[in-house]
């Protein structure tokens, strides 16, 4: 029989509402397991990878190297549900000095649905054969996705927290071509990497070309390697911090109604040629979102175009 006081049903005590939703934090989870997943495969060599999430450096992949990583970042949205993207990336040492990768983008939004987003291509062609003082990269990147997606891989012209507002089963209706070009400028500097990079987008229709600029800092914890393999010496850290943000476009250049952020970045180089990274970011105006968190883990496999060829040939790998 219910209780009853004065003639009223007791009601139970109501929760109180928590500040950051379970069903959000439970897709990062889902989300480090799948990233976690990628530690299966096995084979790889050292490597030290690039420890930055936007900026990109002078590094190139080894020649006949692939690299697999999986790199998800969960934005708290203001206007609109939170949301989890994730890009898979490979990439490829075609050259010592030409770069290829390939990626696959995603996106799944708390309260909406999950979707496949597109895909992109990009290449990197380093300028420059020796090491200078500083040194030029030319970036070039064919994308072709919705406007669904949420990968923040650039932050360039107008973009703002209120573009990934719009409901997903709205969004995925509008496609989006782009191409995109960057003149990356990258130095070492006792022990230190410091890298510049300039953006210029261009939408395969009648859009204005955007820009946007990314800024990162970079360092091992210690520089001189132990002759001995191990997990956690000083040498397999790095950090750093990165800043990125758009640029407004060719008709309205400058910082007015533009986003930013500023990132902490913590990479782990572990011996077997995995890396693992994470960078909580935030917003630096009003039209940033207030927090993101990135993390990522990659995998190298050495010599893999190589063994591809051998396996054509008839070759054991």
């Amino acid at each position: 029989m219910p209780n009853l006081i004065l003639g009223r049903r007791r009601r139970a005590p109501q929760p109180v509402p928590s500040p950051f939703p379970s069903r959000s934090w439970k897709l990062v989870a889902r989300a480090a397991v799948l990233a976690a997943s990628i530690l299966i495969f096995c084979g790889g060599a050292w490597a030290q990878g690039r420890p930055y999430f936007v900026a990109y450096n002078h590094h190139m992949e080894e020649p006949g190297a692939l690299e697999i990583s999986v790199n998800p970042v969960f934005a708290s949205q203001a206007g609109g549900n939170d949301f989890l993207a994730t890009w898979v990336e490979l990439e490829y040492g075609a050259k010592a000095w030409w770069t290829t990768e390939f990626y696959l983008d995603s996106q799944t939004t708390r309260n909406e649905s999950t979707l496949f987003t597109g895909v992109r291509w990009e290449n990197r062609f380093r300028l420059l054969w020796r090491e200078h003082w500083i040194n030029p990269v030319f970036y070039i990147e064919y994308v072709d996705i919705n406007d669904a997606d949420k990968i923040m891989k650039d932050v360039v012209g107008h973009d703002s927290e209120a573009d990934h507002a719009t409901p997903n089963d709205i969004a995925r209706r509008e496609r989006k071509r782009e191409i995109e070009m960057k003149l990356i400028l990258s130095s070492t500097v006792k022990g230190w990497n410091i890298s510049e990079n300039i953006v210029a987008e261009k939408n395969l229709t009648n859009e204005p070309w955007e820009f946007g600029y990314a800024f990162g800092a970079s360092r091992p914890l210690a520089l001189a390697a132990r002759p001995e393999r191990c997990v956690l010496c000083p040498e397999n850290f790095v950090a750093g911090v990165e800043l990125y943000g758009g640029l407004g476009d060719r008709y309205s250049f400058g910082l007015k109604d533009t986003s930013h952020y500023l990132a902490p970045i913590l990479a782990w180089n572990l011996p077997n040629g995995t890396t693992l990274r994470v960078s909580p970011t935030f917003g630096l105006n009003d039209n940033s979102h207030r927090f993101l968190l990135r993390f990522g883990i990659s995998r190298e496999f050495g010599g893999f175009g190589r063994r591809v060829a051998n396996l054509f040939r008839g070759k054991k790998p």
